[in-house]
């Protein structure tokens, strides 16, 4: 197997892969990376021209942007299931919700965040449109069963669970009942539970 290395700080996005290595139950390696020079460096830029972490190496193969990298690893290892099959009805939903999240959820909440205006002037300018249409339609994401592609949890489900967790946990997200129990049941799962102990140990580590 290419050895996979994933680039990484426990106070970043950089959570979302670790939880999806560990759904994966895939051998790899971590480089922490602290915010400022270590992530400036030429040898970084290299790899991420951002400066940004998570980032991914698969042999030769870098990849940036938690999205992308759920959506490949989840076809790389078909094998676990962490896609619909490509002749499923479901796949379409899949990639639905999983760039609904990395475009109009990321950019609702950050504006929330940063007090951005989004307002009737400009909503149909903005990839998002209104604040609360968009918290609607990602409602309507958990409404087929227990995940985003009815029974069967995909990496859609560790990309989309994460932005609604962080949501709800810095007042971006709007704490409904039908957020919360997503959230309550996917963080029950083992490999969340062991990535999320794996990168909260990291914050305690000694510099």
């Amino acid at each position: 197997m290419k050895p996979i290395t994933l680039y990484t700080n426990p106070q970043s996005r950089g959570r979302i892969i670790r939880w999806m290595l560990e759904e994966l139950n895939v051998p790899y390696n971590v480089e922490v990376l602290q915010y400022g020079p270590e992530m400036k460096s030429a040898e970084f830029l290299a790899l991420n021209p951002m400066g940004k972490v998570p980032v991914i190496t698969h042999g030769d193969l870098v990849i940036t942007e938690a999205a992308a990298i759920c959506a490949y690893l989840a076809d790389h290892f078909a094998d676990k299931q962490l896609a619909p099959a490509l002749d499923s009805p479901q796949r379409g939903s899949y990639y639905r919700w999983l760039f609904f999240a990395a475009g109009p959820l990321e950019m609702a909440t950050t504006a929330k965040a940063y007090n951005w205006r989004l307002d009737a002037d400009n909503a149909a300018a903005v990839g998002c449109g209104l604040y609360q249409d968009t918290l609607n339609a990602l409602e309507t994401a958990l409404t087929q069963g227990p995940y985003i592609c009815g029974e069967q949890f995909t990496a859609a489900d560790v990309y989309v669970g994460s932005h609604i967790e962080w949501g709800m946990m810095f007042d971006t997200l709007e704490k409904r009942p039908a957020f919360t129990e997503y959230v309550q049941r996917l963080q029950a799962r083992e490999a969340a539970i062991k990535a999320n102990q794996l990168d909260d140990a990291l914050l305690t580590k000694p510099a």
